[in-house]
Parts: structure tokens; C-alpha cells; sequence
């Protein structure tokens, strides 16, 4: 018997390479699930579900149907673990690891706790002193970042945007001089709005990509400046999972010494103290203090 009423189970502890055990053998495993080809499934994957003693799911539904395509037999106890309940479930997950029972956390698409379930339970295991380890594998994210044809030297991910236009809009003016690639996840009914919104904050000409449906058959990834974007998704509904990636604010052009200078002294003209002016002016633009102050003194001299 299966399913959320079966008994538990005498504890079986799943091999999970070098993470640590803890005295009774028990551990929490992020498991990461296919974003949309099945067979991206790992083997780990495989043998985590068919033998760990728990398997806490986003959706009961979801996991049965991956296992059945996947040809395994969920062996263990099944329970629901999503955003509503995660604060309450954690607590009898983590009984389970302390008794020395292996556990395994999986949300219906990617790595658990990047956007998903999964944070909670694993704060809760660190702060309790039990093994946490990870069966890596598919990232909405990551695929996403790398086929984005942007930089991907350092980015910043920052999930789903807010929802009302008015909060979206703040979000997006705060990241405007973000300098790393951003990755965002997006609902596709709201795509347009979203790039409309990204648009206004960011510029039209800055570069992006909209990676849609994943590792799908009917995966598209569509590259261009913003403004391009935001005209094809108005052109008609866009579907399937979204994945945008913008590129990063340019950096300001340094400012020459001249201006440098030539703000120093205008605010020395104005009744600042010379050093003081310098001072200010170099920390801002990043030069050295004493290289400002000599240039405006020879500036002065003339």
C-alpha cells in the first residue's frame, strides 16, 4: 500500500554520495525533477524515489505520474509538501531524518526551494543539526541563463516579479543599474505587461531573451532587445513556462579628470573647502584623492 495513509515503513537510508549522516543515518535530499523532458531524470533520481522512506512532493499527482514514466515504484510513504503547508510539514519531516529515515523533497518541476518548496524544511534541518545533501540535476534557471546568448560570468536570480503594476514597477527601478544578467521566472498571461514594464525601466534597446517551454518539444527561446520583445508578445498569447533573462546595466563611462577637476573647483568657487570638494568628488568617481587635488591646484595656477 502507497499513498499518504500506508504505515510507515521500517527506515531504509538511500545512499546520497559524501554528505554527511547523521547518528542514525537519516537525511533530507533535494531531488531536482525534469522541467519538461523526462528523460533528463537522473538515476539518483530514480533510485531516491523508489527507496527513500518518505517522498514529500508539491504535488501528489505530479510525482505518481513522473514515477509511473519513469518505470519506478514509490515504495515509501507520500506526502504533499507545498507552500501552504511547508512551515507546518517541516517539523514531521525532520522527525523522520532524526529517527533515521531518509527523506526526499521534490517540487513538480526543477530544484526545490529556488522559487519553489523547500526552503523552509532545509533552515529547519540546518538549525536542527540534521544532514541536508542534494540530487542535482534539471534548472529552469541555469538552462535558461546559459541559452540566453547574454553574459553569464555573474547573474542575479530574482524569481517571479510582483504582481500589481504598481509594486512590478519599484521592483524593476531598483534593478535597473544591476550590473549581473537577471533571470526572472513569468506567468505567460503576463509576459506582456512584464516586458512592457521592463521596458520602461531598463530602456527599449536592452538586450534579453524569452526561453519558453524548456526542454519541450515546442521549446523557443527568442532573443533581442526589449522593445522587440515586448512586440512580439503583444502580437499573441504567449504559453507555456516562461523564463526571462536580461542583460546587465552598462557601466557608466568614467567621468575625464577635466570634469573632475572642473567640479572641484566650481564648488570651491561656490565657498567649499578645497580638500573637502576633492575629497567628495574623488570617492565618487573612484580616483585617487591626491591625483584630484593636484590636478585642481595646477587648474587653479593657470
Amino acid at each position: 500500500m502507497t499513498g499518504p495513509d500506508a504505515p510507515d515503513a521500517a527506515p531504509r537510508t538511500v545512499p546520497c554520495g559524501d554528505a554527511p549522516a547523521s547518528v542514525t543515518g537519516g537525511r533530507l535530499v533535494l531531488a531536482a525533477t525534469p522541467i519538461g523532458n523526462t528523460d533528463d531524470a537522473s538515476a539518483r533520481l530514480r533510485t531516491l524515489l523508489a527507496e527513500a522512506d518518505v517522498v514529500a512532493a508539491e504535488d501528489t499527482r505530479r510525482l505518481r505520474a513522473l514515477a509511473a514514466r519513469l518505470g519506478v515504484e514509490v515504495r515509501g510513504r507520500v506526502v504533499s509538501h507545498h507552500e501552504h503547508n511547508e512551515a507546518e510539514r517541516a517539523a514531521d519531516l525532520l522527525d523522520v531524518v532524526a529517527g533515521g529515515g531518509t527523506v526526499v523533497v521534490v517540487t513538480d518541476a526543477g530544484m526545490p526551494a529556488v522559487s519553489d518548496p523547500g526552503f523552509r524544511v532545509v533552515t529547519a534541518a540546518v538549525a536542527a543539526g540534521l544532514p541536508v545533501t542534494a540530487a542535482p540535476g534539471p534548472s529552469a534557471v541555469l538552462t535558461a541563463l546559459a541559452l540566453s546568448g547574454l553574459p553569464t560570468d555573474r547573474f542575479c536570480f530574482e524569481g517571479f516579479l510582483p504582481r500589481k503594476a504598481g509594486e512590478r514597477a519599484r521592483a524593476l527601478a531598483d534593478l535597473a543599474d544591476e550590473r549581473r544578467t537577471m533571470v526572472f521566472f513569468e506567468a505567460p498571461h503576463r509576459l506582456d505587461d512584464v516586458l512592457d514594464a521592463m521596458v520602461e525601466a531598463f530602456g527599449a534597446e536592452r538586450a534579453a531573451a524569452v526561453c519558453r517551454e524548456l526542454t519541450k518539444t515546442y521549446e523557443e527561446v527568442r532573443r533581442g532587445p526589449l522593445r522587440d520583445l515586448a512586440a512580439w508578445a503583444h502580437d499573441g498569447q504567449v504559453r507555456g513556462e516562461i523564463v526571462v533573462v536580461v542583460s546587465g546595466a552598462d557601466r557608466p563611462q568614467a567621468a575625464s579628470t577635466a570634469d573632475l577637476v572642473a567640479e572641484v573647483l566650481a564648488r570651491a568657487d561656490a565657498g567649499e573647502r578645497l580638500k573637502d570638494a576633492v575629497a567628495d568628488v574623488a570617492t565618487a568617481a573612484g580616483v585617487a584623492k591626491r591625483d584630484l587635488y593636484a590636478a585642481a591646484l595646477a587648474a587653479r595656477s593657470r
